[in-house]
């Protein structure tokens, strides 16, 4: 799975923002990510599988894989909700 194409990453403050330039006329299409969701926002913007990025998360933040997972999970389900993957 990977991020749609068309959206735009920008850091303001400690805050991240992904936006999709396709949706944003709408009035929607604004995604607020903290530093995690931005990490793990980068590992979708090429094809990757949930436990890949569950396994560099881990890595990351020296976190156990389980909790990796679950949390990598949670964020994949946010992003499916919002339909910003591909």
């Amino acid at each position: 799975m990977k991020i749609k194409e068309g959206y735009i990453v920008r850091k303001i403050g400690s805050k991240y923002y992904a936006v999709s330039a396709a949706r944003a006329a709408e009035g929607g299409g604004m995604i607020a990510l903290n530093e995690t969701g931005a990490f793990i926002w980068d590992l979708f913007k090429e094809e990757n599988t949930l436990e890949n990025a569950a396994k560099a998360l881990a890595e990351k933040y020296e976190i156990d894989i389980e909790i990796a997972m679950r949390d990598t999970e949670a964020y994949i389900k946010m992003l499916s909700e919002v339909d910003a993957l591909a």
